[in-house]
């Protein structure tokens, strides 16, 4: 059965990224169907009220999206075309006898020209007409209306919780030191670890513990390693607000106390140019010696996701790595971060 994606379009990659690292986590049996400006479209196997479930939880854990949504169908976007295409669609996979509706659309950019108004008064018509009552204030069923490349109308299946991560913004919590990952794109990053609950999290540069937070509301235990003490100081504070189950260590990331193959995913953001919080004889031997070590702690066939600001792909395939996945996000100015995806083969 198709499920959309209503994807945040704040990173061209990311949340894309996301949504199948997620689906893989979750167990799903899926293909991709169709990519249209921030809105995927995934042909998922399997009954559609067991994999209604499964997708509640997996928007518990999506940074990156709005809504995930059960396909009813899909048109051009042309409001006699959607009218058309409601007209046809079999409801019954979506609202049951006696529930109630309510009709929401929304364009992407300037897709089309279909006024949201009245695209969403001549739906409701339409289901009303196969014998179901609205309700604009508390419906049982949402049916939703995503117009980007094409038309996709279907019903929300499960929301994400977009405002959780502002309110564990950097500054919001009780350490805060400037350059850290944002909440958003650390679970996201965390996400595409494909890290699952009861497995083991590592971050061999945890700062301040932004990465370590987001792991750790998904029922990991993480493991994190930073070579300042009143910076660790602080990411214990901050892990504490979370009540997350976590160790935390003072020490060396190209020596990780840490036993062979027994971390289940790594996700990181070494120093890079900040040569006061290096305590390593170059940026060279740091990046080398630390990508060796997270090769050796790294379960085979798990994957480890690095931040950086310069290429780091000859660095993990010395260690023993294979590159998965390169992409880029523009921060300001000349300042780009690259995010590498590994795994140990």
């Amino acid at each position: 059965m198709l499920y959309a994606f209503e994807l945040s379009g704040e990173h061209d990659v990311l949340p894309r990224r996301e949504i199948i690292s997620c689906l893989h986590a979750a167990g799903l049996e899926f293909a991709e169907s169709a990519h249209f400006d921030q809105c995927l479209v995934v042909d998922i196997a399997g009954d559609h009220r067991e994999i209604d479930r499964v997708l509640v939880s997996v928007a518990e854990r999506l940074a990156m999206s709005h809504h995930i949504l059960k396909v009813a169908g899909i048109s051009d976007v042309d409001e006699d075309e959607i009218i058309a295409t409601a007209e046809k669609i079999d409801i019954s996979n979506h609202i049951e006898s006696g529930q109630t509706y309510v009709v929401r659309a929304k364009r992407i950019k300037h897709s089309g020209n279909v006024k949201r108004e009245n695209i969403e008064g001549r739906i409701g018509g339409s289901i009303y007409r196969k014998g179901f009552r609205a309700n604009l204030k508390s419906p049982d069923v949402v049916f939703r209306l995503v117009m980007t490349d094409r038309a996709i109308l279907g019903s929300v299946v499960a929301s994400v919780d977009r405002g959780a991560y502002e309110h564990r913004a950097p500054h919001k919590k009780p350490f805060f030191y400037p350059g850290v990952l944002m909440p958003r794109v650390a679970r996201a990053l965390v996400n595409i670890s494909s890290i699952r609950p009861g497995e083991v999290l590592l971050d061999p540069f945890s700062g301040t513990a932004g990465i370590l937070v987001e792991a750790g509301l998904l029922s990991t235990h993480v493991i994190g390693i930073e070579v300042r003490q009143k910076i660790a100081h602080g990411a214990k504070m901050n892990m504490d607000l979370f009540d997350s189950d976590y160790s935390l260590l003072v020490g060396d990331a190209c020596r990780i106390p840490v036993k062979d193959c027994t971390v289940d995913a790594i996700v990181t953001d070494p120093p890079y140019g900040r040569s006061a919080a290096i305590k390593a004889e170059s940026l060279h031997h740091l990046y080398s010696d630390s990508f060796s070590e997270m090769y050796r702690v790294l379960k085979k066939g798990k994957r480890a996701v690095v931040v950086s600001e310069m290429q780091v792909t000859d660095f993990a395939r010395a260690a023993g790595f294979e590159v998965v996945d390169i992409f880029t996000q523009k921060i300001h100015g000349s300042l780009t971060r690259t995010f590498t995806v590994l795994i140990k083969e």
